[in-house]
Parts: structure tokens; C-alpha cells; sequence
């Protein structure tokens, strides 16, 4: 009774983490628009510059070293040595610690150093702001890591929504102040960087008081025997890499362009306002694209410890199904994703960014949602497979790719350059990945049919937002001011576009009704499609 009542429990803060998840990625990704509307495109530029380096510590250490520590844990107490739990926290604490200070020391000390190597000594006031969020990781990555390990995903989903929460309204609140008294846009990035260190420290206060509420009930008996130290040590960076390399992918491809983009501009003969500007477009395709892989974050979240059970219980057989799904669901809503928003992004780009600036190279940019959506399910299927090393340095050598081709293409195209790097290397990354996972497991993702249903479903859709949108421009000119008919073109073209996308997808049983119960969210989409199809 206990089991099932512990299973029941974990079961609810997995909903409930998954759930936290992605109002995390949709208040990241928000949150830049208004962001932008304050600052302009030379302070998003400055802003977008700095967040890589933070955002990649943060996400490895709060994120990795939480899911490291939380199975290091369970496994420990699965094996009878529970007693030794308090000298795992002690050694993970004391590690993250040192390398917690290690960055900070390289960003703080190093920002002068890093800023020149982006060609703009400014930024350097922003990484040392940034740093010291570094300084909270310790603490809030052993808290959540205990609690993940006790089953109490619940406190942890709620940490990572206060702590957006905090942080987001510390930006957009002390970037308005900030410009309402001075217009130094440096100073207005300083001020997101220090929302980031208030989130983070809003969520250790959170999870701080939570954990001495709990603890201060209850007393466990410490053993004396030794737990070696080394081995903890390998196993939480291995574990905390693989666990969050996926997450890292589009957090590096974004540090790429903060030492590379920029300075070929200016290399190039670009003037600095200009290029600042141009940088500061570019990155407007990064929130959409985060919009845009959120079904595929969703899933991998949820297929992980799916396929680990699946292959340890019943030696890989029933796992394949799964696979099989979440590819399709994957690569669906990634591809309708990338074409709706490609199909209406002139109109959005100036809905959300007051400008239509380099629609063409944000439409290039969006065209990624569709390598990110099958690279993040492919390494999630893989992680749950046990296999992270190959595809871990699969994921490196496309980001040394990005790298490569930025100097080779921006400075013949610019940041139309820059974006068409981000798709070859992505596509690089997932084909090798697909190669990889081929070799491990024979498996057919799809059918033809199912691919012939999809892309008649994003036919459609393109077919029809693209003449709803020439239609509607020429209805609304005379009568509304052109960000308004931006406003009320995109939001009408993306509801019909989805809805038409959805309503062939469903005709045509792309999908099938029980596979639509196995997914996430999916019981409405079941009795969507089997009511559609009620006549057959």
C-alpha cells in the first residue's frame, strides 16, 4: 500500500514538474517581447550578448547536478544505505561549491577578457553583475536534488515558478525604471542580469524554508562509515552533463553568436550602432523558437524515464512503440510549428517587435523548431536508453560547427548568414543522431502514410494562412495603422492555420486515438479526432 501510495505521489510531481516546465520556457520566452519593446534592438542586442554565459552555468548546475544528486540518492536508498545520504549531500555541495566559485572567479575577474573578446568592453559590467547568481547554484541544486530524491517534485515544480516569476518581473520592473531615469541601455542590461540573481535567490529562500520545516521534524541517524568520494564525484558530472547537454544545445548555439556574430559585422565594415542593431534583430528569432519547441521539451521531459523503464523491465520490446510515438508527435507539431510561424512571420515580427526588420533571416531562424523538436526527443529517447556519451559529443561537434560556418557565412550574408549556420548545423546534429540511434535500434519511426498526412496538413496550412494574410491586408489598410493590422493579421492567421492543421491531421488519423491517450494532454485530441471522424 505504501509503494503504490509513493508511486501515486511521484507520479503527481512528475505531472506537476513537467507542468512547471513549461510555464518556465513560455515566461523565458515572453518575457523577451516586452523586454524588447522597452530597450530596442540595441539593448535586446546587449541583453541576448550576456544571458548565454549565465543561462548555460546555471542551467548545468541547477538543473544537471539537481537530476544527478536526485538519482545518486535513490539509488543509494534503493540499495539499503540511506544512512549515508547526508555525507552525498555534504560531497555534492562542497563540489558544486568549488565549481561555483571557479566561474564565478573566470566571469567576474575574466569579464574585462570576455567583453573584448565580443568586441564590446561595455558587457563586461553585465557579466559581473551576472556572476554572482553563480554563487546561489550550490544551495538551490542540492535542495532540489533532495527533494526530487524524496519524491517531492511538487516543492520543486513550485521553486522554478517563483523563481521565473521573480526573476522576470524584476527585469521588465527595473528595466522601466532604469530607463525612465537614464537611457544607458548597459545599465538597463544590468538590471536583467540582476533579476536573475534575485529569482534564483527567491527560489533557495523558497525551497530553504520548505526543507527546514520538513527536516526540523525528523532526525536521521548519521552512519560514520566513509562514502568515497571520487566515485560521487565522476558520477554527479557525467550524470549532470548528459542530464543537461539537451537543454545546453540552443544555450551554446546562442554563445556562439555572442563571440562571432557582432564582431565579423564590424570586421566586415559594419558601423557598431548598425551591427549592435542588426545582432540585436537576430536574436528576436530566439524567444520564437523557444515558443516553438515546447510540445518537444514537453515530451522529452515525459519520454525519459518512460523508455528507462520500459528497456530495464522488458529488455527494450514495449519501449519502441514509445519511441515510435513520440517521434511522430515530435516531428508533427515541429514542423507545424516552423511553417505556421514562418508562413505569418512578417506580421508577427511587427506584432511583437514593432518592425518587420530581417523577416527573411528570422523566417531562416524558425526553420529550426523542426531540427530542435526531433534532436531534443532523439536525445531524450537516447538518455532513457542509458546512451549520452555519443550523443553528448554529437551535440559538441555541432556547435563547433555553428562556430565554423558563422565565419564563413556571415560575412557574405550577415545575420541571414548566421541563421542559415544554425540550420546546417542543427540538421548535422540530427542526422548523425538518427544514424546513431539507428545502429543502436532497428526501428521504423513513421510510414509513409504518415508522412504524406503531415505534409498535406502543412500544405493546407500554408495554403490557407498565406491567402488569408493577402486578403486581409488589402481589407484592413485603409482602415488600420500598420502595427495594428499586424496585430490582428497574426493572431487571426495563426488560429486559422492551426485550426486547419489540426482539422487534417485528425480527418486523416495521422495519429491514432490511443496513442493520442498515451501523450501528455493528449485525452482532448482523442475525443477531437474520434468525433471528426464519428461518421466512419
Amino acid at each position: 500500500m505504501s509503494n503504490e501510495w509513493n508511486m501515486k505521489t511521484y507520479m503527481k510531481g512528475a505531472a506537476m514538474l513537467t507542468v512547471a516546465a513549461i510555464i518556465v520556457k513560455l515566461l523565458s520566452a515572453i518575457y523577451r517581447v516586452p523586454f524588447q519593446n522597452l530597450v530596442g534592438d540595441e539593448g535586446f542586442y546587449i541583453y541576448q550578448q550576456v544571458y548565454p554565459f549565465i543561462a548555460i552555468i546555471t542551467t548545468w548546475t541547477s538543473f544537471g547536478f539537481a537530476v544527478a544528486l536526485s538519482k545518486i540518492m535513490s539509488d543509494y536508498r534503493a540499495s539499503g544505505k540511506s544512512f549515508a545520504i547526508p555525507q552525498i549531500r555534504r560531497i555534492a555541495f562542497y563540489y558544486i561549491a568549488i565549481i561555483s566559485v571557479v566561474f564565478f572567479c573566470l566571469l567576474f575577474f575574466g569579464a574585462n577578457l570576455l567583453a573584448n573578446f565580443m568586441g564590446d568592453i561595455q558587457l563586461a559590467q553585465l557579466l559581473k553583475v551576472g556572476s554572482y547568481v553563480i554563487l546561489l547554484m550550490p544551495m538551490l541544486a542540492v535542495l532540489k536534488g533532495e527533494f526530487q530524491a524524496d519524491g517531492r517534485m511538487g516543492y520543486v515544480a513550485y521553486a522554478q515558478v517563483v523563481e521565473q516569476a521573480i526573476r522576470v518581473s524584476v527585469i521588465l520592473f527595473g528595466t522601466w525604471v532604469v530607463l525612465l531615469n537614464s537611457m544607458d541601455l548597459y545599465k538597463a542590461g544590468s538590471m536583467a542580469m540582476y533579476g536573475a540573481v534575485a529569482g534564483e535567490l527567491g527560489g533557495v529562500f523558497f525551497l530553504g524554508i520548505i526543507y527546514w520545516k520538513i527536516t526540523r521534524k525528523t532526525h536521521t541517524k548519521e552512519n560514520k562509515l566513509l562514502v568515497p568520494i571520487w566515485p560521487i564525484v565522476k558520477e554527479l558530472t557525467m550524470l549532470s552533463v548528459s542530464a543537461s547537454i539537451s537543454a545546453l544545445l540552443f544555450l551554446l548555439l546562442q554563445l556562439v553568436d555572442s563571440f562571432t556574430v557582432f564582431q565579423i559585422l564590424v570586421d566586415n565594415g559594419m558601423a557598431r550602432q548598425e551591427a549592435m542593431e542588426k545582432k540585436g534583430v537576430y536574436d528576436r528569432g530566439q524567444p520564437l523558437v523557444q515558443l516553438g519547441i515546447v510540445i518537444a521539451s514537453t515530451l522529452s521531459l515525459a519520454i525519459v524515464p518512460l523508455v528507462a523503464h520500459r528497456l530495464n523491465k522488458e529488455k527494450g520490446r514495449t519501449a519502441l512503440p514509445f519511441m515510435q510515438l513520440t517521434f511522430r508527435v515530435a516531428f508533427t507539431f515541429g514542423v507545424a510549428a516552423a511553417l505556421g510561424l514562418i508562413a505569418v512571420l512578417p506580421y508577427l515580427n511587427e506584432m511583437l517587435f514593432k518592425t518587420r526588420a530581417e523577416s527573411i533571416t528570422l523566417m531562416v531562424f524558425s526553420f529550426q523548431i523542426i531540427w530542435m523538436s526531433l534532436i531534443l526527443t532523439l536525445m531524450a529517447m537516447l538518455q532513457g536508453g542509458g546512451k549520452t556519451r555519443i550523443p553528448t559529443i554529437i551535440l559538441l561537434l555541432g556547435v563547433c560547427g555553428k562556430w565554423i560556418l558563422n565565419n564563413i557565412l556571415v560575412p557574405s550574408y550577415g545575420v541571414l548568414g548566421a541563421a542559415l549556420a544554425g540550420n546546417i548545423s542543427l540538421a548535422l546534429i540530427c542526422f548523425l543522431m538518427l544514424f546513431y540511434f539507428k545502429n543502436l535500434w532497428r526501428i521504423r519511426f513513421a510510414t509513409l502514410k504518415f508522412y504524406k498526412g503531415v505534409s498535406l496538413a502543412a500544405f493546407m496550412m500554408l495554403l490557407a494562412v498565406i491567402a488569408y494574410t493577402k486578403l486581409a491586408e488589402n481589407i484592413f489598410l485603409a482602415t488600420l495603422s500598420s502595427r495594428m493590422q499586424a496585430i490582428v493579421i497574426s493572431i487571426s492567421a495563426v488560429s486559422l492555420g492551426a485550426g486547419v492543421f489540426i482539422f487534417i491531421l485528425t480527418k486523416k488519423r495521422v495519429i491514432g486515438e490511443k496513442e493520442w491517450f498515451l501523450l501528455p494532454f493528449g485525452r482532448r485530441m482523442a475525443k477531437l479526432q474520434l468525433w471528426l471522424n464519428k461518421e466512419k
